[in-house]
């Protein structure tokens, strides 16, 4: 009972990080927090522990993809500004 405890904390956990991490999704909040709830409840009857840190470890890559877009994708932005400022200066 003691493991099944831990891993519900790891779980809700890593839920509360996905809703954090979903704030800035391109698509929308609402959007992000719909299809996590929805895929969370798909797996809500999942009592194997080792199937159970297989999603955990899903859910951490997913969390691992989106830091990388919004990454990139302010990334873009910062760039996509400074070409423009180069181009007003050679005008």
């Amino acid at each position: 009972m003691k493991m099944a405890n831990l891993l519900r904390g790891e779980v809700l956990n890593l839920y509360k990080n996905l809703l954090y991490v979903g704030r800035d999704y391109p698509k929308g909040a609402d959007y992000f927090k719909r299809r996590l709830k929805a895929a969370f409840l798909k797996n809500k009857d999942v009592k194997d522990p080792e199937k159970i840190r297989e999603l955990i470890a899903q859910g951490e890559f997913v969390i691992k993809e989106l830091e990388a877009l919004y990454f990139l994708r302010k990334y873009r932005a910062m760039k996509q500004r400074y070409y423009h400022l180069e181009d007003d200066k050679t005008k």
